[in-house]
């Protein structure tokens, strides 16, 4: 995302799922190696990042008692909760929602599945988890794999020096600090293992992640390790998709899940809260959110979450919005790709049935996820550390099409085999 549509992506965020099931290549074929075996010779150890939604879940079920009959209360082994198409159509889909939620603590602030249910995130270290987020490998759950594949053709080696980071992705940096501990071993045994430093290659909301990870590293441990940290579709200020989400849900489009439904996940996920609009970057007059009596900008989260009855959102919110908020430069070499010129949410406009209806929603400029006004913060970084940062705009580009776009991989390529 998975960048990103979410991914990114795909999501926190089943509005993104629509991205995910529609991204197709453009049609031109990968960049090659050239053959003269300069590829081997060069190329520095990859790992990849996905964005929210953008890798694979797994399940085991042992509950005390399940939302419909046709639920299974308990399983002999773990399944494929995400990404599984069979999961998502009427009916079973109330199973899903009763299984991928997250039940918030308001003492330890902290967030856990609900009884009987056994999450894991499959796949650590190897990229299969991100390349097809169906592991029936079935087209529409297509994500990292163009880019993994045109690896490959350059002379890697899937699960050796390209590997993937998979992650919780329901939960913000605060909640998976397990995984930061294992993605700074994995880091570190690439490089000792090929002798160079790594390039870090994440998308969507996988960039949060990877500068959460980047801010908590000594610079010495950054020189030595990371060579560079090439960025797809990051929400450095936030989405304003994601208000959406937490007032009334987001199916994009899909007729056979309903919003509301749907909305009683998306918003137990602290990942979505986390990626509001950020309001050291947006205009405090800009109203996100309109209603016949109210008007809701960067300034009025508190009492948007208070009128929508979701009090613990604003808890969410409190626990991760100092996480990156001051967009702390990397310290590392960043080049940032990201796309425009695509019609993407900027605001909402609800009638009196707020927060339960659909709202008319306001376009403006993006990659259908992620907003410009967002996407190119990271160009601050250029007089914020010594570290050169470069800026790639993708006009046309939605926001999972970027990882398939021929200019993008001959970009990465670039990149890779760069002195």
């Amino acid at each position: 995302m998975a960048s990103g549509q979410r991914i990114n992506a795909l999501f926190s965020l089943l509005g993104l799922l629509l991205l995910l099931l529609s991204a197709r290549s453009s049609g031109k074929p990968l960049d090659e190696c050239p053959g003269d075996g300069s590829c081997q010779s060069r190329r520095p150890p990859v790992v990849l990042i996905p964005g929210d939604l953008g890798n694979q879940m797994e399940a085991k079920l042992d509950k005390p008692s399940v939302v419909h009959y046709l639920c299974y209360k308990k399983t002999d082994s773990f399944f494929t909760l995400w990404l599984n198409m069979e999961l998502l159509i009427p009916v079973a889909i109330d199973c899903w929602v009763d299984n991928i939620r997250l039940i918030y603590n308001r003492t330890t602030h902290s967030s856990s599945s609900p009884p009987g249910v056994d999450i894991r995130v499959p796949g650590f270290g190897q990229t299969y988890s991100l390349e097809y987020l169906d592991p029936s490998k079935r087209s529409v759950g297509m994500y990292f794999f163009p880019l993994v594949q045109a690896m490959v053709d350059w002379g890697y080696t899937r699960d050796d020096d390209v590997r993937g980071a998979p992650y919780d992705w329901r939960k913000a940096p605060n909640e998976n600090k397990e995984f930061f501990l294992e993605l700074q071993k994995m880091v570190e045994d690439m490089a000792e293992k090929t002798g160079g430093p790594v390039v870090i290659i994440a998308h969507s909301m996988g960039n949060m992640y990877t500068l959460y990870f980047l801010n908590h590293q000594p610079q010495a441990w950054k020189d030595r390790y990371i060579k560079s940290y090439i960025s797809l579709g990051a929400p450095w200020a936030g989405v304003a998709k994601t208000l959406r989400v937490i007032i009334s849900g987001d199916n994009n489009r899909i007729p056979v899940i309903s919003s509301l439904k749907i909305r009683s996940q998306q918003r137990t996920a602290s990942s979505t809260s986390w990626l509001f609009p950020n309001p050291k970057y947006w205009p405090n007059d800009q109203v996100f959110v309109q209603t016949p009596t109210a008007n809701y900008t960067v300034l009025d989260y508190e009492r948007l979450y208070s009128d929508i009855g979701f009090q613990e959102g604003w808890m969410m919110r409190q626990d991760t919005v100092s996480l990156v908020a001051d967009l702390t430069p990397p310290g590392v070499a960043v080049h940032c790709m990201y796309g425009s010129g695509v019609a993407t949410s900027e605001a909402f406009r609800y009638s009196d049935k707020f927060p339960d209806d659909e709202p008319t929603v306001v376009l403006g400029d993006g990659d259908g996820t992620v907003n410009l006004r967002s996407a190119m913060q990271c160009g601050r970084w250029a007089g914020q550390q010594k570290q050169p940062v470069m800026l790639m705009e993708l006009p046309g580009n939605e926001h999972v099409d970027m990882l398939l776009n021929y200019t993008t991989v001959v970009y990465i390529k670039s990149v890779l085999f760069s002195p």
